[in-house]
């Protein structure tokens, strides 16, 4: 066997003493391979090494691809300047001489440089190819434009005499353009700026050639276009400065072992991001919730706030239910946003689907409703209150070769039954709204204790929307929605929609929407066995997978 080239006479590797084979085999390759698992570098790694380029963290994917739909609008504006400026320069021309109505063959160049800038605005706007390529073919695209402008502006004959005097040149301004619009690396910038530049002199150089500029001795290119080069060095400034702010914005999206991509989505509570977790190749989604706090706010408060999180967090963490979205991971960031990391979700939310489908045949709610009483009756019996069931808060998708398939979210937001403290919970804590108006328990809305018959309570407001698509009492504001509740009888699912509803799955959603607690279904099980008698046939598999194959709703969280 050979030995390492830094191997003592014993073979050893780099000079370490042998402890046995099998023994000495195993250490070795768990130094080489645990920081490689781990992604940090080996040992070996210089400070110099470890800092390099290469070894940078990437912009985030969003980043990249607002920074490739910029150049696509620079691309455009390009054109319309490409075109403007040689229209706008005949018709200045036209004043001295007649004859610059006429096609020049400059003309052509510009033309060139026209269809060049929309074909990269048409490439852009209907390539799915990787934004860091697209930046990497607007660098390109710098240059031949730099090119394009040194031919356009040298070609006419100049005047004999015109002085040869140090100016900042259109093709300067480009090249700075580029480096605050568009992220890339230092050296990249430096070699696409002074070739972009360089087409300045370039340009002169051919324009003596061709004999149409007699500007002396050829030194003269340089001295005239020094300032250009000075500015590509203020642009590689300007790259380096660009590169590390959108470093650090990646870093400010870091949560605990994930880094934030695009937006999902927006509400009240916060933000839902896309995420990708540093070790493993598992898709997450990041719901970020900011508390309602001011900066001279009680840290003792803000203390007990992050305790509350956490205790209950966990809480919904152990929650194994196929229908409870999985939680990942929790936190707090330093300037005290909670967050949560969850599976990423593929189809659509309940209140979507009844906003873009219509009231949902019978046998489809029950189908649904039984779902999300399985992972209340898990939460339920853990001693754990959802507190904000509602359409939003229930997803529809797909799962494997299931369709139709529910997970319940935002079981971070929920109530423990247990608690010493019981008029105050998580949301409370951190100054969020404890649930939502239209689907609140009575007991909640008067600060009462509640347990998990308010959940079915605000079931069967769902059910109520999925069967009628509106809800069960409609007031201007949610204090109107809360007095309504507390003082009349909702009416009838069938008598707000054209949808035959069955009169048991009727009486089910009346009973649920009790005011008082004990008129209710005594849990989510005894619910969902009640659904499950209702005389309607059954949705089946086969009527999910039609759907899912004709409607394709986009991938959110």
């Amino acid at each position: 066997m050979r030995a390492c080239p830094h191997s003592d006479a014993s073979g050893s590797p780099c000079g370490q003493k042998r402890r046995g084979g099998a023994g000495a085999v195993r250490q070795s390759l768990l130094r080489m391979s645990i920081p490689r698992l781990i992604g940090q570098p080996p040992r070996s790694s210089t400070p110099a090494e470890r800092s390099s380029p290469k070894r940078r963290r990437s912009l985030p994917d969003d980043l990249l691809r607002d920074a490739s739909r910029r150049l696509g609008i620079i691309s455009l504006v390009a054109a319309a300047l490409w075109s403007a400026g040689t229209v706008l320069y005949h018709l200045a021309m036209y004043q001295r001489d007649p004859h610059w109505l006429a096609w020049r063959s400059s003309d052509t160049i510009a033309v060139v440089g026209a269809l060049t800038s929309l074909a990269l605005f048409v490439y852009i706007r209907r390539s799915d190819r990787d934004p860091k390529f697209i930046l990497d073919l607007g660098l390109v695209y710098m240059v031949l434009t730099a090119a394009a402008a040194g031919q356009v502006m040298h070609w006419d004959p100049v005047p004999k005499g015109t002085a040869v005097m140090p100016a900042i040149s259109w093709l300067g301004a480009i090249v700075l353009m580029f480096a605050a619009m568009l992220p890339s690396t230092p050296t990249k910038m430096l070699i696409a700026g002074l070739l972009s530049v360089s087409m300045n002199p370039i340009g002169m150089l051919i324009a003596k050639a061709r004999g149409t500029w007699d500007f002396g001795p050829s030194i003269n290119v340089l001295i005239m276009h020094y300032e250009d080069y000075l500015l590509v060095g203020v642009a590689v400034v300007i790259t380096h400065v660009v590169a590390r702010l959108g470093h650090e914005i990646a870093k400010a999206r870091e949560m605990g072992s994930y880094q934030l991509g695009e937006l999902l989505g927006r509400g009240g509570m916060g933000e839902v991001y896309k995420a990708t977790h540093r070790m493993l190749a598992r898709p997450a989604a990041i719901k970020l919730i900011r508390p309602n706090t001011n900066e001279d706010g009680d840290r003792a408060a803000a203390q007990v706030a992050e305790t509350r999180f956490r205790r209950e967090a966990t809480a919904a963490a152990n929650l194994r239910s196929p229908h409870t979205v999985q939680l990942y991971d929790f936190g707090v960031t330093d300037d005290g946003t909670l967050y949560f990391a969850m599976e990423l979700l593929d189809g659509l939310d309940l209140e979507s689907l009844v906003r873009r489908k219509g009231p949902l045949p019978p046998a489809r709610v029950i189908h649904i409703l039984r779902q999300v009483c399985e992972s209340l009756e898990e939460a339920h019996a853990s001693g754990l209150v959802h507190r904000d069931i509602k359409p939003a808060n229930i997803h529809l998708g797909r799962l494997g070769l299931r369709h139709d398939f529910v997970k319940v979210l935002d079981f971070g937001l929920v109530k423990s039954v247990v608690e010493t403290d019981l008029t105050r919970s998580l949301a409370t804590g951190v100054g969020l709204a404890p649930g939502t108006p239209a689907y609140m328990a009575p007991e909640m809305a008067l600060g009462q204790l509640v347990d998990g018959r308010a959940d079915l309570y605000a079931l069967g407001c769902v059910a109520y929307y999925l069967l009628t698509g509106q809800l069960v009492f409609d007031a201007e504001n949610g204090l109107q929605v809360l007095l309504r509740r507390l003082n009349e009888d909702p009416l009838p699912p069938s008598a707000r929609t054209e949808v035959p509803v069955p009169p048991e799955l009727e009486q089910l959603v009346i009973a649920c929407l009790a005011r008082k607690p004990e008129d209710r279904p005594r849990s989510a099980a005894h619910l969902s066995r009640g659904l499950a008698a209702v005389p309607v046939e059954p949705w089946s598999d086969d009527q999910a997978i039609e759907w899912w194959n004709t409607n394709r709703p986009e991938t959110i969280g």
